[in-house]
């Protein structure tokens, strides 16, 4: 995909640690149609086994688009029953992309890392 600025996109980087029973899933890079794929897996709850308490850490986010919002808003539907979704961190750009389409309103977001897991 060309991002219109003359270089490729970043590829997205996702990784996951857990810390006091919650799932921290650190996210870097552009999460677009392309990319969204290991998003996908590592927000699974099948995956997440019994963990069902997550914090999506979006500071090295610096993109994303409809699909990353799908992605966020399927994740938060399947783990509201028996636990919860945050985001930390989210970069300005993105965090106005969330507020636009209300996906602040339904999941919740907080300048921090260390805010969210305290939330």
């Amino acid at each position: 995909m060309e991002t219109g600025n003359g270089r490729e996109p970043e590829p997205l980087r996702v990784a996951s640690t857990a810390t006091g029973g919650v799932t921290v899933v650190t996210v870097a890079g552009e999460i677009d149609h392309a990319s969204a794929g290991p998003l996908v897996e590592e927000l699974d709850p099948g995956r997440l086994g019994a963990s069902l308490r997550v914090v999506v850490d979006m500071r090295q986010v610096s993109f994303m688009d409809s699909s990353g919002i799908n992605v966020l808003l399927a994740a938060h539907r399947g783990l509201t029953p028996h636990g919860w979704l945050r985001l930390a961190g989210t970069q300005a750009s993105v965090m106005r992309t969330l507020e636009i389409v209300g996906v602040d309103s339904v999941i919740p977001c907080y300048p921090s890392l260390r805010e969210a897991l305290a939330g």
